[in-house]
C-alpha cells in the first residue's frame, strides 16, 4: 500500500469527492454492496468487542454513523466519530439526533492519518469499511494503536476477498460488473461505484491484513472471514 505523496494526495482528494457525492445514497448502497449483511457483520463484531458500561471509543471513517451509534448504545460511554466527509457526517448527525443520544457522541471532521488526540485516549479504535479508502493503511493502523489505551482494541471491519469457489467467481463478477451499474441506477454515480471494486483489488486479503496488524505491533490478533470471505473482521490488542 506504499505510495508516493502525490499518489496519496490524489487518492485522498478522489475518495473525498466520492463520499461527498454519494452520501445521500450511501446506506442503501451499503445494503446492496454487502447483500444486506453489513448489519449482521456489525452485530458479530460488537459481540467480539464485548464493550463494557462506560467504555470509550473512536470510530474512524464513521460515515453515516451506524457503528458509532451501536457503540454508544452498547457502552453508554463517550464515543467519538471521525470522518473527512462533512456530507456523510450531516447524515450521521441527523441519525444521532433522531435516536436522542447526542450527549454520548461527538462527531469530528478530520483525517484518519493524523488523529487529533493524545496517546492512550480510548478503550477502542474502530474502522468500518474505511481502511481500503485511506492513502496509507499502515499509518492509519499506527494512529489507531497510538490513541488506544494499553489493553485496548484496534478493530477493523472491511470488505475482503472471498477464497471459496464457485462463490469467489460469482462475487467478483457481481462486484466488478453489476455493482457499478447499480450505482448508476440508484445513486446516479457510475464512476464512483466502479472505483469501489478497484479499491478492493489493491487491498490486502484477510491473512495479509492480519500480518500487517502484527507488523504494527498489535497482539492477540483475531481474524474472521464473514459471509464466504466477502468481508473480514480483524482485532488486535495494544500491549
Amino acid at each position: 500500500m506504499d505510495m508516493n505523496s502525490n499518489q496519496a494526495e490524489t487518492k485522498e482528494r478522489f475518495v473525498h469527492s466520492v463520499f461527498e457525492s454519494i452520501a445521500p445514497k450511501y446506506d442503501i448502497m451499503n445494503d446492496i454492496l454487502s447483500f444486506r449483511r453489513h448489519k449482521a457483520w456489525r452485530k458479530f463484531t460488537m459481540n467480539k468487542m464485548n464493550m463494557q458500561h462506560g467504555d470509550s471509543a473512536i470510530d474512524l471513517c464513521c460515515g453515516t454513523c451506524d457503528w458509532t451509534i451501536s457503540m454508544a448504545k452498547a457502552s453508554q460511554g463517550p464515543i467519538t466519530g471521525l470522518d473527512f466527509s462533512d456530507n456523510m457526517l450531516e447524515i450521521g448527525r441527523a441519525k444521532i439526533k433522531e435516536q436522542g443520544i447526542e450527549s454520548k457522541i461527538t462527531l469530528i471532521q478530520g483525517n484518519a492519518m493524523a488523529l487529533p488526540f493524545e496517546d492512550n485516549s480510548f478503550d477502542y479504535a474502530t474502522i468500518g469499511f474505511g481502511l481500503r479508502n485511506v492513502p496509507d493503511l499502515r499509518q492509519v493502523l499506527q494512529e489507531m494503536k497510538r490513541v488506544v489505551k494499553p489493553g485496548g482494541m484496534v478493530v477493523c471491519l472491511e470488505l475482503s476477498k472471498p477464497t471459496w469457489q464457485p462463490f469467489k467467481g460469482i462475487y467478483y463478477f457481481y462486484f466488478k460488473h453489476l455493482l457499478p451499474m447499480l450505482g448508476r441506477l440508484i445513486a446516479k454515480r457510475y464512476e464512483q461505484y466502479k472505483w469501489l471494486p478497484d479499491s478492493l483489488v489493491q487491498f490486502p486479503g484477510r491473512k495479509e491484513l492480519a500480518d500487517i496488524f502484527r507488523e504494527t505491533g498489535l497482539a492477540e490478533i483475531e481474524a474472521y472471514a464473514l459471509t464466504g470471505g466477502i468481508a473480514a473482521l480483524h482485532i488486535g490488542k495494544k500491549e
